[in-house]
């Protein structure tokens, strides 16, 4: 009997051995069961966003973000964040550590040689051979059949992994748009608070110009010039503030776009625009299907309950096969003479008794954790209904907030201008000019943060919608 055809007989009886009893032990993965609401709660406390024809979240980054600032800065992050490049990395490191799982499924060979050749000196006389040969080539195979499949569940549960770290990366990618077009709006508001300080601090200049003239005539009190002189201080202190916000945002944005700190470009004069109305959001339940923590969760959810199959298998019998065989002589020409080979086959077969509570830990400890990872994925997709509520309500009542906003910069404006008028006409005291000012400075500046919340709140009900990570 050659050596090939006796590790085939082995290899054969070990594969109808696993045929008979091979069978998996570990639970099928089902779905838990998540009642989602039929439509999203909007602002009123009425229940808005049950569009079916589509979801703003399914629109690409670049269809939503117009602004070719903004745009040309996600790419920027996408490419080169250090957190995207990291999550990258995972992925590549967990797709290895399924073929490292894998191949236990697998039977093992390897083949092997030695050789030992001399010549010797002719002084030692005649009994040993010159030149001294010997040498042997042996093959060896191994095999842990997986009747349980306790491997096969190991390689589920590492490939459950897999699919987690690639919905992680786009969950990375999700939140890395969203902070860069957070990062670009906070910083186009300042930009534009900024221009009002500078315009305000101009026209307070001149209005200290001519209150010191007045004075300077006797024609009002030098309180006059004095309180001039705090609304225009108060003016000029808020530029540098507003500067130092600015260069921290631009060192924020150049941190997230994976560069240096330095200057960014930020000059589009539509960044603070209202945003659409009547945004489509699709139905709630189609949210499990395109939110990446959600689907993340879920993964991670597949994996621990295959672990359950692991700890299960754990308790059967493990069968090991091995086999070798080999040729060898003393001799060059002695090597390969089959009068020289050696067959062996090896096979055990062990069952755990007791281990003190180990294997049965191991089981209780993976039904848990399945357990805790069934509440992670039910709280997953309740902070995602709880993330979309919020952005609806956020968008609608913000709309209603800047638009009487508006109404009341416009206000002040006017009463702003009425009180110089009638100041300068010696009608009133510069206290009412002092006063309907400082309410138009503060009103122009809450109204750019109300333009601001509201296009943020555009931001968080892209991202709420699983929107950012489409390519």
């Amino acid at each position: 009997m050659t050596i090939t055809s006796s590790l085939a007989r082995l290899s054969l009886l070990a594969a109808a051995v696993g045929l008979i009893g091979g069978c998996k032990v570990g639970p099928k993965y089902a779905r838990p069961n998540v009642t989602a609401p039929p439509v999203y709660r909007g602002a009123d406390n009425a229940a808005v966003g049950g569009d079916t024809k589509g979801s703003f979240g399914d629109e690409q980054w670049a269809a939503v973000y117009r602004e070719p600032e903004l745009q040309d800065l996600i790419r920027k992050a996408l490419a080169n964040n250090y957190d995207v490049r990291i999550a990258a990395k995972r992925i590549l490191e967990q797709q290895a550590q399924v073929k490292i799982t894998r191949s236990q499924e697998f039977p093992s060979f390897t083949v092997g040689g030695t050789g030992i050749g001399a010549t010797l000196p002719s002084s030692l006389g005649t009994q040993f051979p010159s030149p001294l040969v010997n040498g042997s080539l042996n093959v060896s195979a191994a095999w842990t059949p997986d009747f349980w499949g306790l491997y096969r569940k190991q390689t589920e549960a590492a490939r459950a992994q897999l699919l987690a770290q690639v919905w992680a990366q786009r969950a990375v990618q999700l939140t890395l748009v969203q902070q860069v077009a957070t990062a670009y709006l906070q910083i186009r508001a300042l930009d534009a608070q900024l221009e009002i300080t500078k315009e305000t601090l101009k026209a307070r200049q001149d209005s200290v110009d001519l209150t010191r003239t007045l004075e300077g005539g006797g024609s009002v009190p030098l309180s006059d010039v004095r309180q001039a002189e705090q609304l225009l201080y108060a003016a000029t202190s808020e530029i540098p503030q507003l500067e130092e916000q600015i260069q921290r945002q631009e060192n924020t944005i150049a941190f997230l776009i994976g560069e240096n700190p330095g200057p960014i470009a930020h000059s589009d004069p539509n960044a603070l625009a209202p945003p659409p109305q009547d945004l489509p959001t699709d139905l709630p339940s189609r949210l499990l299907e395109r939110r990446p923590d959600i689907q993340q969760a879920e993964a991670t959810l597949i994996s621990a309950n295959a672990q359950i199959g692991v700890a299960r298998a754990q308790f059967f019998p493990n069968l090991s096969i091995s086999a070798s065989g080999g040729v060898g002589g003393d001799s060059l020409s002695t090597i390969f003479d089959p009068a020289g080979k050696t067959i062996y086959g090896i096979g055990s077969l062990t069952q755990p008794l007791f281990e003190g509570g180990k294997l049965r830990g191991q089981l209780q400890l993976s039904k848990e954790t399945k357990d805790e990872m069934v509440l992670n994925y039910e709280k997953t997709i309740s902070a995602a209904f709880r993330d979309v509520s919020n952005a609806l309500i956020a968008l609608n009542k913000q709309r209603a907030y800047r638009e009487q906003q508006e109404k009341l910069v416009a206000a002040a404006k006017d009463s702003t201008r009425l009180a110089r008028i009638r100041y300068q006409g010696g009608s009133t005291g510069y206290l009412e000019v002092l006063t309907t000012d400082s309410n138009l400075f503060a009103a122009q500046l809450n109204l750019v943060s109300a333009q601001q919340s509201e296009a943020l709140a555009l931001v968080q009900l892209y991202s709420a919608l699983g929107g950012g990570w489409q390519s």
